[in-house]
């Protein structure tokens, strides 16, 4: 709308309201997280969770492929609200404000090559430990 528009709305105390999900107006349909989900992986171009690295991390975490749900940072932006799930940031600058554990790192490409990324990628691991190396229903 135009400055002047929002002006005269605002003189005549129309409250204007801005949609949080606009896209779903253009026939995106929301996601949803199947109930055995423990982990989120979010990042631009979603990996493969055969990744021999990807596998590493999450055989370390006590998770498997089911356990997993990969997503775009578009996609995460589709989730409900209230949902509660650890989530991995794989490149995503900045990192989303999500319930639940979060663990960023560079991307995939990228930790493959930098032994730095992946000793922080571990370290943060290691501090939500309690979220990942539990029983999932804990989640």
């Amino acid at each position: 709308m135009s400055p002047r528009r929002d002006w005269l709305l605002q003189q005549m105390g129309i409250t204007q309201y801005t949609l949080r999900r606009p896209r779903a107006l253009h026939g995106e349909v929301s996601v949803s997280l199947p109930e055995q989900t423990r982990l989120l992986i979010v990042a631009e171009v979603p990996p493969s969770l055969s990744d021999p690295l990807i596998n590493d991390v999450l055989r370390a975490m006590l998770m498997d492929e089911q356990d997993v749900l990969v997503l775009t940072p578009e996609q995460l932006a589709m989730l409900p609200d209230d949902i509660r799930c650890a989530a991995w940031c794989l490149g995503i600058e900045p990192v989303p404000e999500l319930n639940g554990s979060q663990i960023a790192s560079p991307v995939l490409a990228e930790l493959y090559n930098n032994a730095g990324a992946k000793r922080a990628l571990w370290q943060q691991i290691s501090h939500y430990e309690s979220d990942f190396f539990t029983d999932p229903a804990r989640l």
